[in-house]
């Protein structure tokens, strides 16, 4: 049985599954150029505008992207820190990973008898 997710890692699921979406993916990255509108964010990409808002809405509830409306102008922008929290997760899992590379590549030089390369 899987265990109860911790608030942190629920937060890490909401920020892959909305990265997850190449469409959401090319706002994100219009976005950390600076703030948008919404028709801004829609233009290049092809899809009707109430589907540009309902994955901003995606994007909003992950953390990634804040939203104020003025007027009729609803402008968006990204949320640094939401990348940090997936950025923080991949970074651990690379740390782990070369450690258990680096306990491998050490017992298979520790194993290795020294006659297997000579001749006789």
């Amino acid at each position: 049985m899987l265990k109860q997710y911790e608030p942190v890692e629920q937060e890490v699921d909401l920020l892959f599954q909305a990265l997850a979406d190449r469409n959401r993916r090319a706002m994100v990255d219009r976005l950390t150029r600076g703030p948008a509108s919404v028709s801004e964010l829609a233009q290049p990409l092809e899809m009707s505008l109430p589907a540009v808002v309902q994955h901003l809405h995606v994007l909003e509830s992950s953390g990634l992207v804040r939203s104020q409306k003025l007027g009729r102008v609803r402008t968006c922008t990204v949320e640094p820190t939401a990348l940090r929290a997936a950025e923080r997760w991949i970074s651990e899992r690379r740390v782990a990973w070369e450690e258990s590379l680096d306990r491998l590549g050490e017992y298979l030089a520790e194993d290795q008898d020294p006659r297997e390369g000579s001749e006789q």
